[in-house]
């Protein structure tokens, strides 16, 4: 294993997850429907070297859903764009568990991970919103803890149907006329408690055997499911101290199943205001906070809560009593928010301020950008950030000005050294399951 260097991924979000973004003048009014747009950042963020793009995903809106969600490209369409016109970057995409089979998703992604010579990454959800359920013919959503044992079950038999084909199954000999060695092609035959699936999958593996796992459990099975499955987890922190605590909990539930903890990637977002000077850019944020719509704000906190509607309480008022209300949804965050509400005994308005919008302790010039990233990444409360890119002139400094600085100090690469997703994360291809069966049973015998 090579010695720890950081990991940078761009979250390409279009006309972006608040309500603001939108209306600069340099950003595309269409941009998270315009493939273009996609093409051009994808194509920059390789070009400073990025690691990957992410591009999220959920199957629900209503009327007050932040702009990008509102109308956005559905991302294994869009990856596979992205995959023809890039040649480096990994390439990760949100898709849930939740409304969909293994059998079609480990067909998707592993066609993904063919076109971009492996360089694919999924992105395990199960997802937050209760609304999904009604576009998918049920009434209810899963409840939580059935979602989560689901997803573990439905990683494996995506992973299981991945290794179908060992990987010289197919000697494709035009003399002798073998085109496929049958003891080489194994039927999955899983039954278990949410699926039954046969297999094998029509696909053989990629250059980097497997599509790369991530993940983003906030709760306490969220954490559990990404210490079991997940090779990168998008950890929701937005301080120091929790991305450490989250750090430290991760590793230890790891080491507990029996994996490498150094394997498990933990990369929170990252929203830097950046400005020649320390003060410039703190003079943003003070404008930027000035001009919140408070009541857009409200939508977002509510979003935690499956979209509950918070414009019908007292602002200055103590945070309302929501103990009625199911945390079916984004339980995890729901649970953070309440948890801080009631330590510091915040208003709904302090709440919205503080949980309505993203947060971040990266403000400053360049410098002090990198400053902040390498405490992070030292104190180990990081081993890479993704950057949300949205603003075109935003993205610009972070490349040109902030990776620069990173790569000055021996925390980044300055060129790709590994053609897939796996080599710039540091994983090993994983071996064929069947293949590590034979060799098991001849080394006994």
């Amino acid at each position: 294993m090579t010695a720890r260097q950081l990991k940078l991924g761009a979250i390409l979000e279009g006309v972006g997850t608040d309500h603001a973004e939108w209306r600069d003048p340099d950003l595309p009014g269409d941009a998270s429907i315009d493939i273009e747009w996609y093409i051009r950042n994808a194509r920059l963020a390789e070009a400073a070297k990025f690691d990957l793009v992410f591009i999220v995903d959920s199957p629900f809106i209503t009327p007050d859903t932040a702009p990008h969600f509102l109308n956005r490209l559905e991302p294994l369409t869009l990856l596979s764009a992205l995959a023809v016109s890039t040649s480096h970057i990994g390439l990760v995409g949100t898709l849930t568990t939740s409304y969909w089979e293994p059998y079609n998703v480990a067909r998707q992604f592993g066609s993904l991970d063919h076109i971009s010579h492996g360089r694919a990454g999924w992105n395990v959800v199960t997802t937050g919103l209760e609304g999904a359920a009604r576009n998918y013919g049920r009434d209810e959503h899963f409840e939580h803890g059935y979602r989560y044992r689901r997803a573990a079950e439905f990683v494996d038999v995506v992973q299981g149907l991945w290794d179908s084909y060992e990987d010289d199954a197919f000697p494709r000999d035009k003399d002798t006329g073998v085109f496929l060695d049958k003891a080489r092609q194994h039927a999955l035959n899983h039954k278990g408690e949410f699926f039954s699936v046969a297999g094998p999958l029509a696909l053989s593996r990629s250059e980097q055997g497997q599509p790369v796992i991530f993940q983003a459990g906030v709760s306490g099975e969220g954490r559990d499911l990404a210490a079991h499955i997940a090779d990168g987890v998008f950890a929701g922190v937005d301080n120091f101290e929790d991305g450490q605590e989250y750090y430290r909990d991760l590793q230890a539930r790891a080491v507990a199943l029996g994996r490498d903890p150094d394997r498990l990637s933990v990369l929170p977002g990252l929203s830097p205001i950046i400005a020649d000077t320390d003060a410039e850019a703190q003079a943003i944020v003070e404008a930027r906070e000035g001009a919140l719509d408070v009541s857009k704000l409200l939508v977002q906190l509510g979003r935690a809560f499956n979209y509950h509607d918070f414009r019908q309480y007292e602002l200055d008022a103590p945070f309302p009593d929501v103990s009625g209300l199911s945390l079916n949804s984004y339980k995890g965050r729901a649970e953070g928010i309440l948890r801080t509400v009631r330590a510091q005994n915040l208003t709904l308005r302090e709440a919205a301020y503080r949980f309505g919008r993203w947060r971040s302790e990266f403000v400053g010039s360049p410098k002090t950008i990198a400053n902040e990233i390498e405490r992070w990444f030292n104190g180990r409360a990081a081993d890479g950030f993704i950057l949300r890119v949205t603003t075109p002139e935003a993205f610009r400094r972070f490349r040109e000005e902030v990776v620069p600085l990173l790569q000055a100090r021996g925390l980044f690469r300055r060129e790709y050294t590994h053609d897939t997703l796996r080599g710039h994360l540091d994983l090993p291809i994983p071996e064929n399951r069947w293949t590590r069966a034979r060799a098991a049973l001849q080394a006994a015998e």
